[in-house]
């Protein structure tokens, strides 16, 4: 399915054949494909470039597609990889996390930090953060997939 081009996203570089790719849900997804391309958002003399994930209703194309900023997706990449990082070690713990220093990190970035914790504001969280730790153990092999990918792209690149 071609992504379209005359909504105002404009993709530059798309991936059309994201249903065949989506995780679990390959083959029965409604996200459709994925784009780079300048943000919907572009003021007159300012361009952004966004990242945009294409969902389609089988009629339509969804208000549901979500298109975020290049450096969000980076950061949300940085999320994932803390977070994996902290789980593989959460057996340590009663209840998978240390409920006196909810805080996993402070990852630095551009003069501040991002502050990576468990939410103990979720008044379920002992339930909820076993069937996270759940989910990421059966995906882990998705996951590692991609997260080897992406090592080996980011070293090619010299990072």
């Amino acid at each position: 399915m071609k992504i379209p081009t005359n909504l105002k996203h404009k993709p530059v570089v798309v991936v059309e054949n994201y249903e065949q790719v989506d995780g679990r849900l390959a083959q029965n997804t409604d996200a459709k494909g994925l784009s780079l391309g300048l943000a919907q958002w572009n003021d007159r003399g300012k361009v952004d470039i966004s990242a945009k994930v294409w969902r389609y209703t089988g009629e339509k194309w969804s208000r549901q597609s979500e298109e975020l900023p290049l450096h969000r997706v980076l950061d949300l990449s940085i999320l994932i990889c803390r977070s994996l990082v902290h789980f593989s070690e959460a057996y340590r713990y009663e209840h998978l996390y240390d409920p006196q220093e909810p805080v996993i990190d402070r990852v630095g970035l551009q003069g501040n930090a991002m502050t990576v914790a468990i939410s103990t504001d979720n008044d379920r969280i002992n339930e909820d953060i076993k069937l996270f730790n759940q989910a990421l153990s059966d995906d882990g092999e998705m996951i590692g997939e991609r997260l080897r990918t992406l090592s080996r792209m980011l070293k090619e690149m010299g990072y």
